[in-house]
């Protein structure tokens, strides 16, 4: 008799952040290594995914004219195979449309297969948009070797 597959849980809440996230969000952020650099600056920028009134995910989109920096997608590692990660870029995604983004850019050091789900191909650090290139990620918060992706939307 095989066991049965596990089944996700529902996708958590998802909603704009406010800067009272500040704080759970730089926990989470940090606790899944990613930088800080420039992220609190752009808190009105993120998205948060919460569970049972805990900050379980977060992701933001910059925007530089009409490319946007997807950055800082990170879900507690509890949350992990539920589907909250592919919701908040899909919301990113969604949300970048519909403001006029265009080419959507990200950096990673760690999850370049996850991306190409969403569209995402690698492109050589040159090609980023100028503007894009001069976020915090690209100035030095991400190491020169992290991999560039780019979705046009």
């Amino acid at each position: 008799m095989s066991t049965p597959a596990k089944m996700p849980a529902a996708t958590a809440d998802i909603r704009p952040a406010t800067p009272n996230d500040w704080h759970r969000l730089a926990q989470l952020l940090a606790t899944s290594s990613l930088p800080l650099d420039g992220a609190r600056e752009h808190v009105s920028d993120f998205v948060v995914a919460e569970r049972d009134g805990t900050l379980v995910g977060c992701a933001a989109v910059e925007r530089y004219g009409r490319a946007g920096l997807l950055r800082s997608v990170a879900v507690a590692e509890s949350e992990r195979g539920n589907g909250t990660g592919a919701a908040l870029v899909a919301q990113c995604m969604e949300a970048a449309r519909a403001s006029g983004i265009d080419t959507l850019v990200l950096l990673t050091t760690t999850a370049d297969g996850y991306f190409p789900r969403f569209g995402f191909e690698r492109i050589d650090r040159d090609a980023a948009p100028d503007a894009v290139r001069e976020s915090a990620e690209f100035r030095g918060a991400c190491p020169a070797s992290a991999t560039v992706m780019r979705r046009t939307l």
